[in-house]
């Protein structure tokens, strides 16, 4: 028996705003945005043709190196560890943006290409006056877009630290995504290296080894879908993993990340690392007991745990100040340096 086929991912038109922060982001759910952009110009570019969007682009690039992957056609387009998990099948490096661009117009034709990519550009940078033209409003103004382009990239199903809206301008994309707590049947591979940062399923979506990851099938029961088009958008809630496939030879979309969390705070990614580090190796019995105190002390299981102390006891307890955050740093950099 097969695996199942993704369910729909939810479509909404016509967003704003108010019913973006009172509805959509709440809903902690993927959405679609149909035809967020469909009056940008540079989407009205990308549905011309590729020539014309390469065009576009190129209204705004300089001469300043980007970064860049680059994998033989031998890996298909997916950007991937190499056999043995200590390694990747792609190269990092620097180009200008225009001759990337000539490039994937020239090799948009070719029978078996390299697989090319700029990942993550920061716009202001990158496109200069991109944005002038070409914005939403769906999220704070100092959200700094980023610009992805390629040819036929599979990107391996991963998860972002970040709220994320991203917007199609050419090219078509897949969107396969699945909620945060389907990580155990989703196989990730190693903390380090990882391809872009955090973690990223071992699991090849087109051709998943049910005999080496049995959970998946347990994932796919979970998994939506959906397919966009030049001017469509996504919304991505913190945490859920997606896999991104671009499905012809020139794509581009522009994304916005951002966590509404208080700046200043450390980062839970470093202190799960720790955790790792300090936790991970006690016996099951202790493990047992720092599970109950972390659920108490961290994430309020039994409710405020220093509801019983007036103000001025509740130290690390109590409401975080950037003078209680620069203490326990101080106070952690002791600790580690001791270790």
């Amino acid at each position: 028996m097969g695996l199942p086929e993704p369910r729909p991912i939810r479509e909404v038109e016509g967003i704003d705003r108010a019913r973006f922060d009172a509805e959509i982001r709440p809903a902690r759910q993927p959405v679609i945005l149909r035809g967020l952009g469909k009056d940008w110009p540079a989407v009205r570019a990308g549905r011309s043709s590729p020539e014309a969007a390469v065009a576009y682009l190129r209204r705004f690039s300089h001469a300043d190196p980007v970064l860049a992957v680059l994998g033989s056609p031998e890996i298909q387009g997916r950007f991937f560890y190499t056999p043995d998990l200590e390694g990747f099948n792609f190269e990092r490096g620097q180009t200008p943006l225009g001759p990337f661009l000539d490039r994937l117009l020239r090799d948009q034709h070719a029978t078996a290409p390299f697989a090319m990519a700029v990942q993550s550009a920061r716009i202001p940078e990158t496109l200069p006056g991109f944005t002038d033209e070409n914005r939403i409003d769906l999220v704070e103004a100092d959200v700094v877009p980023r610009i992805w382009i390629g040819n036929r990239i599979h990107v391996a199903t991963h998860y972002d630290l970040m709220e994320n809206v991203g917007l199609v301008i050419t090219g078509r994309r897949r969107f396969t995504v699945f909620p945060p707590e389907q990580i155990g049947n989703l196989y990730c591979g190693p903390f380090d290296p990882t391809p872009a940062g955090t973690p990223i399923s071992l699991v090849d979506l087109a051709n998943p080894d049910l005999e080496r990851f049995p959970g998946f099938a347990e994932a796919m029961d979970h998994a939506q879908s959906a397919l966009l088009e030049p001017g469509d958008a996504i919304y991505l809630p913190f945490h859920w993993w997606h896999a991104v496939d671009s499905l012809d030879a020139v794509n581009a979309l522009v994304n916005y990340w951002w966590n509404p969390a208080p700046a200043g705070l450390g980062s839970p990614y470093e202190a799960l690392m720790f955790a790792l580090m300090s936790l991970r190796g006690l016996p099951e019995d202790q493990r047992d007991v720092w599970r109950m105190v972390f659920d108490h002390y961290t994430f309020g299981a039994n409710g405020d745990p220093a509801a019983h102390l007036p103000p001025a006891a509740k130290g690390v307890l109590g409401p975080i100040t950037p003078a209680l955050v620069g203490r326990m740093k101080a106070t952690l950099i002791e600790a580690l340096s001791r270790k």
